[in-house]
Order: structure tokens, then sequence, then C-alpha cells
């Protein structure tokens, strides 16, 4: 398996995460890295992301300037690092790497990864269900809390009544809370939990 390239099919990568693109290979003496290339096929054209040279590294992209980057220390890895990932960096990676031997000869590798950027699946809430039936003695403090799972940003609301009634909005907070208590907020209380 002399300078074979390894890379991996299939790459999912979070909207504004980052994501890792293997590419591999064992270093072997009397072949040098001469160049390294990535290119990004979209759209059916190919064009070139990064490349890495005797000149340096240089990202030839712009919509990926700042956010790729290669292994600098790390001889044999050639992984491709893209960071703040956007919805059209989705496509066909492919890295190629070229080795010079020692007799001069130029021997090329490739490996081809596809990459799939997607947005955070989104959930609606839900509320698990809280002690029903609350005796409190009067005087006392207590305080209701909301707790949803869910997609966030979630918003909450307090409401005195039943649903479906006219109820009367108590508080915008996960948390509804009586310093002191009177016989007069004995009633039927619940929560609205909502997201985008």
């Amino acid at each position: 398996a002399l300078l074979d390239l390894s890379g991996t099919h299939q790459v999912k990568g979070m909207w504004k995460g980052s994501t890792t693109l293997p590419c591999t290979y064992t270093p072997s003496e009397g072949f040098t890295q001469q160049t390294l290339i990535w290119s990004l096929e979209r759209d059916y054209s190919t064009s070139t992301v990064f490349r890495r040279d005797n000149s340096g590294d240089h990202v030839l992209l712009s919509q990926f300037r700042d956010r790729v980057s290669v292994p600098k220390h790390n001889p044999g890895d050639a992984s491709l690092l893209i960071e703040n990932l956007e919805i059209p960096d989705s496509g066909h990676y492919t890295c190629q790497v070229i080795w010079r031997s020692k007799n001069n000869s130029l021997i090329t590798k490739e490996v081809t990864t596809t990459v799939k950027v997607v947005k955070v699946a989104a959930t609606k809430p839900v509320i698990r269900a809280g002690e029903l039936g609350l005796t409190v003695p009067a005087g006392a403090s207590t305080s209701l809390t909301c707790v949803s799972s869910g997609s966030p940003p979630i918003s909450y609301r307090w409401f005195r009544g039943a649903p479906g009634e006219k109820a009367l909005l108590l508080s915008s907070q996960a948390e509804l809370a009586w310093d002191s208590l009177q016989p007069s907020d004995a009633g039927k209380y619940y929560c609205e939990a909502e997201n985008r």
C-alpha cells in the first residue's frame, strides 16, 4: 500500500459548524510531497479550493477565505478542515497529492469525499408534565418552572386559567414565582413553550 491516500466517502456537516475531510497517507522514504490540491465539484464545474506547494498555502476560492486549512506539521496528513460551514459548501471534494520520487518521477493519487451541509433538524418543544395538584400553605413562597426539550431558542409563557378558555398571561419567563401565596392564588395554571 505504497503512497495510498485514504479518505471517507461522505461527510455530513452541520450548518455553521465545522468538519474535517480526511485525506491521509503513510509518508515513505524517497518520496516527497510536491503539491496538494483540494478541489470542489459542484453544479458540474470544478474549482480549486486549496493548494499547497513549495511557495506555501493558497486558498483560491474567496468563499473559503479564512475558513479552510490543512494541518501544517503533520507529515502524511492532508486533511481539509472547513469551518463555519455554509449550505453552498456542499459538493464533491477531491484531495489530490503529487509526490516526487528520488529519480524525479511524479506520482499522483486522489480521493474524493462528498460533503453534505445540513441545517440542524428543528424539533418543536415538548413540555414535561410537572406535578399536578400542588398543595401549598398560605404565606409560603413557591414557583412553577416550565421545562421543555426542542431546538433553542425557546420562549415560555405562563397563564392562569385552562388552555382554550380565556386565560390571563402572568409571565413570559420559564419560571412563575410567588413570594407569599394567598388563598386567591388557588386555581389552574398552564405553561406554553414556543420556538421558531
